[in-house]
């Protein structure tokens, strides 16, 4: 047991944690792995997908048969889609360098047997590319020649990416090509036996645990790729992204959960789960009550028998499960199969949950949603780390960069390091205080701050920097602290360091040298000090020069607008908030759809509340895609919205290309210092009130 962050001392108990220590470690990482082995195939889907419209419209059983648009989706499999693999597997280790080497060294596997789609050979031949350029140019820190820099670089990427090709070619390809033969024998066997429906045992309880990316993307995608090149469709595209399983869990709670609340939430799930493919709805409602997982095991296991009697299959990824997504890939001669698939999965689900809902009593829906916070933490690589730094750094010396980082780095990220920023400039003027996503930091980064979740990926991004941990990006505890440490420490490491120096001095005889030498460090700081004096005062100049530019640039690109803001809202749940805020979005074209299934998904990953009554609800750093255009709208409710230990009397929603929405949320930020402008914000009935101090 774990008691204020020290082990039990007896010996029995010690012994058991020790066992879950291990549990966890394997399980993150499983996590972990599924994580970076989806992080290849998703930002790709989109060419596997056109490879599936290509091959279900034109090639020979396709909807409009073309000799020659078939060859297009041809290369795209075996060509394309290995590379796009490949170089975003090698851009994950090795960054563009990586991508580049990866891209290069796969067609070497591509050639040593064109005939086979390389998929798996890419996920391997990617990040060891990235890695191995990633060691080198380690290993050439501090030691390239002046003026060489760009021969090398050039040079290293293309020598290391044909090494790798002849790698790929003789080794990887051929290697990868027999894995892949073994597995798809091993899946044939199973099709052959009908065993396939057993699968479903390990599918949906691996969803429920945020696994699913690694079974899916790892093994499901490449085999039913390379079986959809063979045979023109897969079954295995079938497996995983089926909605009737989750949406027979769902309608069995809107029919007959005891529960009001639960009841009542459970139709707008349907919509969600069902049209917008987002499953990740279902699985609070699973944690209610466990047992209800056999509801989809059964279900799926049921559908899976009816595809494999009937041979129905996908010709690509239905990515995100939404059954348009399904539809849309399913081939011609399958499409009534694979209708009359998910409408099994859906009855046989719901039989069997209405029966286990009436006979058990589960958990609220409230702790169910944070469970699944916590797991989706967990499968991201985020898993919350109980000896994590709560607050402050062990090194104050020496900083110069501080990085405020979220998820996508574009509303909670932007709002604390403003405010930071505010703070601290009158006395650390020499500091440089960003944003950004956290999976983004700089590599010259000294404090990363960062929401408690976001603790490993922001260590994965930068080791070497000291990470902050707080809750909110407003109001916390914890940046009190740092602004402590930042402002008093340094002075005193510093005046440490001279009389040291000094006595250090005192002790080999060159006193007068070094008192010398410290008088010439003075003296420079001097002047550094009186040229940052000079430079801020420049800086003042330009920004009132500047500000009726960027009022009017706001403006123009109507960022907020008056029909943006709705005012003395009556108080919902926060994911009520949530969607309304993302609805509006969309309503005044800043947005898609998709958008508003993506801020339900980030508040899940971690909390949009930013302290003071405010928060920012914004979509995933995946979601980027769907904005049309940078975008804020604001919801007010008075009595506030209940984001877990505080309420958010104000709901800023946004969406933002690049950093165009930055301005206005330093401008939030200015009216948030005022405790009197605040409270009237969260109060006021007028509109052009807001506006008129935003433009300002």
């Amino acid at each position: 047991m774990f008691v204020s962050g020290k082990k039990d001392k007896d010996f029995s108990g010690g012994d058991q944690e020790q066992k879950v220590k291990v549990r966890f470690c394997m399980k993150n990482s499983v996590q972990r792995f599924g994580k970076f082995l989806s992080a290849m195939i998703m930002p790709n889907i989109g060419a596997l997908i056109a490879f599936g419209f290509l091959a279900a419209f034109f090639n020979g059983s396709g909807w409009i048969p073309h000799e020659g648009f078939a060859t297009i989706f041809s290369a795209i499999l075996v060509y394309l889609i290995p590379i796009l693999i490949a170089s975003t597997g090698g851009k994950l280790i090795g960054g563009e360098r990586g991508s580049i080497v990866g891209a290069i060294a796969v067609v070497g596997a591509i050639t040593s047997d064109p005939d086979t789609t390389m998929l798996m050979a890419a996920m391997i031949i990617g990040p060891l590319s990235g890695l191995c350029i990633k060691k080198f140019d380690k290993m050439m820190e501090g030691h390239m020649p002046a003026g060489f820099e760009m021969l090398i670089n050039n040079f290293s990427v293309g020598i290391m990416g044909m090494l790798l090709a002849m790698l790929g070619y003789l080794v990887i390809g051929p290697f990868m090509n027999l894995i892949l033969f073994v597995l798809t024998a091993g899946v044939n066997v199973l099709v052959e036996h009908s065993m396939l429906p057993l699968i479903a045992v390990f599918i949906e309880p691996a969803k429920v645990l945020f696994l699913n990316n690694a079974i899916n993307h790892g093994i499901f995608t490449p085999i039913a790729t390379a079986q959809a090149a063979e045979a023109g469709k897969s079954i295995m595209y079938m497996l995983e992204a089926n909605p009737g399983p989750g949406l027979g869990v769902l309608l069995a709670y809107m029919f007959f959960c005891e529960d009001k609340k639960t009841k009542q939430s459970a139709p707008g799930a349907v919509i969600i789960h069902l049209f917008g493919g987002i499953h990740e709805i279902y699985f609070p409602y699973i944690l209610m009550n466990p047992l209800v997982i056999v509801a989809p095991i059964v279900g799926n296991m049921a559908a899976i028998f009816w595809y494999n009697m009937t041979g129905a299959g996908l010709v690509g990824p239905a990515s995100p499960g939404s059954i348009l997504a399904y539809l849309m890939m399913a081939s011609r001669d399958s499409m009534v199969s694979v209708i009359l698939g998910v409408v099994i999965a859906t009855a046989v689900s719901f039989g069997i949950a209405s029966v286990l809902l009436r006979m058990s009593k589960g958990r609220s829906l409230e702790e169910a949603q944070e469970e699944v916070a916590s797991r989706k933490a967990q499968a991201k690589g985020i898993a919350q780390n109980p000896d994590a730094q709560a607050a402050g750094i062990t090194k104050a010396e020496g900083i110069k960069k501080i990085v405020f980082a979220c998820d996508a780095g574009m509303g909670s990220s932007a709002m604390g390091a403003t405010k930071f920023r505010n703070r601290i400039k009158a006395q650390r003027p020499d500091l440089t205080v960003i944003n950004t996503s956290v999976d983004n930091i700089p590599a010259d980064c000294d404090i990363a701050v960062v929401q408690i979740t976001l603790v490993e990926r922001a260590r994965k991004s930068v080791p070497q920097a000291q990470i902050v941990t707080l809750h909110n990006f407003l109001a916390d505890p914890a940046l009190d602290t740092l602004y402590e440490q930042l402002t008093v420490k340094p002075a005193a490491d510093q005046n440490r360091g001279i009389s040291e120096e000094s006595a250090a001095g005192e002790n080999s005889g060159t006193t007068e040298g070094q008192t010398t030498d410290r008088q010439e460090e003075t003296a420079d700081r001097q002047v550094e000090g009186t040229e940052q004096q000079d430079t801020d005062q420049k800086a003042g100049i330009q920004k009132e020069q500047t500000a009726d530019m960027a009022a009017s640039r706001t403006e123009k690109k109507q960022i907020l607008v008056k029909e943006g803001i709705r005012l003395n809202l009556h108080p919902v749940s926060k994911e009520r908030a949530i969607q309304a805020a993302g609805e509006l979005l969309v309503e005044l074209g800043y947005v898609g759809d998709a958008y508003v299934g993506a801020m339900q998904e980030r508040e899940k990953l971690v909390s949009t509340y930013m302290g003071m009554g405010v928060a920012i609800p914004h979509g995933t750093s995946q979601a980027k895609g769907t904005v049309k255009k940078t975008g804020i709208v604001l919801l007010q409710y008075p009595e506030g919205v209940d984001f877990g230990e505080e309420k958010a009397q104000l709901v800023f929603g946004i969406a933002g290309i690049g950093d165009e929405h930055l301005d206005l949320l330093s401008k939030i930020c200015e009216m948030l210092e005022d405790e009197e402008i605040l409270e009237t914000l969260k109060t006021t009935g007028d509109p052009d009130w807001i506006l008129e101090r935003l433009n300002a």
